[in-house]
């Protein structure tokens, strides 16, 4: 019996999510620390290892500090106001920057991660981000099993937008997601937010869905303790993988010296 288009097409398409060159890829989207010192110049140049005169340097800042320092997407915050010190804040962009740096200084972000902690930093937020190159989940279907009381899951809430539906003040870039799925509270420290990637890049870009080489994207979104945890996590095995909630050994031996 010969196999009609349809099907080879669904064939097709099911084996190439098992293909070994579309694997699913992690990395940091989102970065912000702060430290206890209003000396952003160390920050600059020890944590950061940058050159503060290769900044610009703005006498105004945000989230209630009084200027900023900037390169790029790259964003540090500081104030002389001791309790608020200076905050580093890499967005996506500013983490695929801050990528490259560390490249050029030969350090990992485990070793950007250990000197920050190391220094007194305090997570704030950490997202990390799977991209699924092959569109192995369907986003629809995940809400719909969602709607029908089909996802097991130790959250009590999550909520689902469709494209242009997202409230602006929750996503910077919310208009140009497509589909969403938020797992979680937004308000608490860690929830999930997947959604569409290939249709982003059509938005911002004007890239054919089917043509985008990253299909969904799968966000966990940590804050203050949690984003702090996944961080003595990732600074204890060197592997995104592992989660054992196991403390820092590397933060008590510092705090030891």
């Amino acid at each position: 019996m010969a196999l009609t288009e349809e099907i080879q097409k669904q064939l097709l398409t099911a084996l190439e999510k098992y293909n070994p060159e579309s694997p699913l890829t992690m990395l940091f989207d989102y970065v912000r620390i702060r430290f206890p010192t209003t000396d952003v110049k160390h920050v600059i140049e020890d944590i950061l290892r940058l050159k503060p005169d290769m900044m610009i340097h703005e006498d105004f800042g945000f989230y209630s500090y009084s200027e900023h320092y900037v390169i790029g997407d790259v964003f540090v915050v500081t104030s002389a106001d001791e309790e608020k010190g200076t905050l580093l804040e890499l967005k996506g962009k500013g983490c695929r920057q801050m990528e490259g740096y560390l490249l050029a200084q030969h350090r990992s972000w485990y070793d950007f991660l250990m000197d920050a902690l190391g220094d007194g930093g305090v997570m704030k937020r950490l997202d990390l981000a799977i991209n699924d190159m092959a569109g192995m989940l369907d986003i629809p279907d995940l809400t719909e099993k969602c709607n029908q009381e089909e996802c097991i899951s130790v959250f009590r809430s999550f909520k689902s937008y469709r494209s242009g539906e997202l409230v602006r003040s929750h996503e910077q870039d919310g208009y140009s997601m497509g589909n969403t799925l938020y797992i979680g509270s937004l308000k608490s420290e860690v929830y999930f937010c997947i959604y569409e990637k290939n249709y982003e890049q059509y938005v911002k870009n004007g890239i054919p869905i089917g043509d985008t080489k990253i299909k969904n994207r799968f966000e966990i979104r940590l804050k203050n303790e949690r984003a702090y945890h996944a961080v003595c996590d990732l600074l204890n095995y060197y592997d995104a993988e592992l989660d054992r909630q196991a403390g820092c050994p590397y933060m008590e031996n510092a705090a030891k010296d």
